[in-house]
């Protein structure tokens, strides 16, 4: 399975963003959209789970969206929430949910530091921000491979003419 990771896009669509995401068979956004139109891009490429980050809340058509979401992806279970807070202590809206579901996967959003961590048996993803480059970081969104309970992630850098890969890509058996 080929899932496609974002967030914090903060309105911008970016387009090279569908062909990073092309293949996906689903697509999920880890908060501060900010503009409900890119999601219905993302729709278009495939079918979209979304939180709200605290750059949706008061927006009408994002408020809706929940603050944490439960996605099986093939035989895993994944957390995707906006502001996990510290990996080793995460906020207070994620704790029950690790606690309840144990996810291999934790995909969120809000530090736009893309990266990956394995804590304990979790494997813990931040696609890093694919909206206005900020904070002097690069702007990215990442492919999430699933098979069986083998993981492959590739970040991708956006701000390059053509897509380009971002670092190595991270490997894990969960």
């Amino acid at each position: 399975m080929r899932v496609g990771l974002v967030s914090d896009t903060h309105g911008l669509v970016d387009p090279r963003l569908p062909e990073v995401l092309e293949g996906a068979d689903l697509v999920l956004h880890a908060g501060d959209i900010v503009k409900p139109e890119i999601l219905a891009v993302l729709r278009e490429i495939a079918p979209v789970k979304a939180v709200r980050g605290n750059n949706d809340e008061g927006l009408p058509a994002l408020a809706r969206l929940p603050e944490t979401a439960v996605v099986e992806v093939g035989a895993l279970t994944l957390l995707l929430v906006h502001d996990l807070g510290a990996r080793e202590r995460p906020k207070l809206p994620a704790r029950p949910l690790l606690a309840r579901h144990r996810p291999e996967l934790v995909v969120h959003g809000h530090s736009h530091r893309p990266g990956a961590a394995r804590v304990g048996g979790t494997l813990f993803v931040n696609p890093g921000s694919a909206g206005p480059r900020r904070f002097s970081l690069p702007r990215t969104a990442a492919i999430l491979e699933v098979r069986g309970r083998a993981v492959r992630v590739t970040f991708f850098d956006l701000s390059r003419e053509a897509p380009a890969p971002f670092g190595d890509p991270i490997e894990a058996a969960l």
